[in-house]
Parts: C-alpha cells; structure tokens; sequence
C-alpha cells in the first residue's frame, strides 16, 4: 500500500485532525504558566484576545543569533507574573525602526 494511500485511510478511521486550543496566561495562574514554561522549555501561549507569545526558560531555546529578555504576562492571580522569557535579536535591540 502506498504511504499516502494508507495516511488518507489512516485519517478516515480515526477522523479529521483539529487544532488543540492553545493556553492562555489569562486563564493560568502564575505558578503554573511559571511552571509550564520552566519544565517544557519553550511553549506558544496565548496572551490576549488577539495576541500569543514563544516563552522560554533560558537562552538555550533561542535561536542564534537571538537572546532573552525577561517575559510578564497577566496570568489569572497576578497582573504582571515572570512566566520566564522572550527571544530577541540581540544585534537589533534598540534599532529605530523607520
């Protein structure tokens, strides 16, 4: 059987693929975004209505050439929790952007 032949029916039986929800630091409290971020290493979570964040625990989720700077999020107990970090270009922090 054809690999792609047996994926279609593979995805037949066992029903379309759906997009997990992604946690929100609103609905979290702050140990456990804190906490989430710090045993997964780097997770996306959702901050806002419209807006998500990369979080890391360290430097060592960044991509070169990028660095970290602290992340604060609102969580559900705590209006501006460190969940751990966000990844920045280090040779462009502070540019102006015009």
């Amino acid at each position: 059987m054809r690999p792609t032949l047996f994926a279609f029916i593979l995805c037949a039986l066992h029903g379309t693929a759906s997009a997990q929800p992604r946690l929100a630091t609103p609905d979290l409290s702050c140990a456990e975004a804190a906490g989430l971020v710090a045993r997964v290493g780097a997770i996306v979570m959702t901050t806002g209505p419209f807006t998500y964040a990369r979080f890391v625990h360290d430097g060592g989720f960044c991509p070169l050439p990028e660095t970290t700077r602290p992340a604060f999020e609102t969580t559900r107990d705590v209006p501006r929790c460190f969940v751990g970090y966000t990844c920045h270009d280090r040779f462009t922090e502070g540019a102006s952007r015009d």
